[in-house]
């Protein structure tokens, strides 16, 4: 179990105040790695993760700033290794998604997605991986998503900022492997969170279709994402590089099953 050890490391994890974020956070940090949770919406809300995280045994920080604004995570990656040390792990798992038809989606919408998806994985990498080249050594997770590879309605702008981190993240490692820095990513499936909670009820169409589209026949526990984090963060994937792990209970694996098959 040494290969998967994150003790002595610091992991960041953008986004990890609630959701699958925090289900990874928390996957590292009982893995051994100091965490560091980020959010953006409200200090209480950071506060409240905090204790949530405390409850598992995990040494654990938290940080508000906006990952998008450049200055912001400038002074916050200096504090954080100031503060607390140098960080080992970083995890770009903030993301948003806004489901509307491309023909009415408003431009301003589009960049939005583009900006928190895409750009802010690029601003939060670029200030944390200068400390990592100079150490020689760091892993970086970049949070992707099955629309990394599909299309589907009312989700045109996720699916661009998605397919073009997909790209990033194999450009990262082109870049930076020379270093000894690995920049994979994670590609997740549906999940039961609070968000899907709506549309998971027996019956909903879109419940029953992720249901029959995916081969598990189940939705994905957020702690499901746990093993793919710890591996990517750890040295057992020390020679992984510009991979992304999809964590989809089969889905991107068939092109799924006529409706009357059971």
């Amino acid at each position: 179990m040494e290969l998967f050890n994150l003790k002595g490391k610091i992991a960041l994890v953008t986004g990890s105040t609630h959701g699958l974020g925090m289900a990874m956070a928390m996957g590292l940090g009982k893995a051994g790695a100091t965490v560091i949770i980020n959010g953006n919406s409200s200090q209480q809300k950071i506060d409240d993760a905090v204790k949530e995280y405390q409850k598992e045994g995990i040494k654990v920080f938290g940080y508000k700033f906006n990952v998008t604004d450049e200055a912001q995570v400038k002074q916050a990656i200096n504090d954080i290794q100031t503060e607390v040390g140098p960080i080992d792990i970083l995890v770009n798992n903030a993301g948003i998604i806004k489901r509307t038809p491309l023909e009415d989606m408003e431009v301003a919408d589009f960049r939005e997605v583009v900006d928190v998806d895409l750009v802010s994985p690029f601003i939060m990498s670029k200030h944390v991986v200068k400390s990592m080249i100079a150490r020689k050594q760091g892993k970086i997770i970049n949070i992707c998503s099955m629309m990394s590879e599909l299309g589907r309605n009312t989700v045109g702008a996720y699916a661009a900022a998605k397919g073009g981190l997909k790209m990033l993240t194999q450009n990262m490692a082109t870049e930076w492997a020379k270093h000894n820095i690995q920049v994979n990513g994670i590609g997740p499936g549906y999940f039961a969170t609070s968000q899907t909670a709506p549309i998971r009820v027996e019956g909903h169409p879109f419940n029953d279709f992720i249901i029959s589209r995916t081969p598990a026949a189940k939705w994905g526990d957020p702690n499901d994402l746990q093993g793919a984090a710890i591996f990517l963060a750890s040295k057992a994937s020390n020679f992984v590089n510009g991979h992304v792990l999809y964590v989809d209970g089969g889905i991107l694996a068939t092109i799924g099953k006529p409706s009357n098959e059971n």
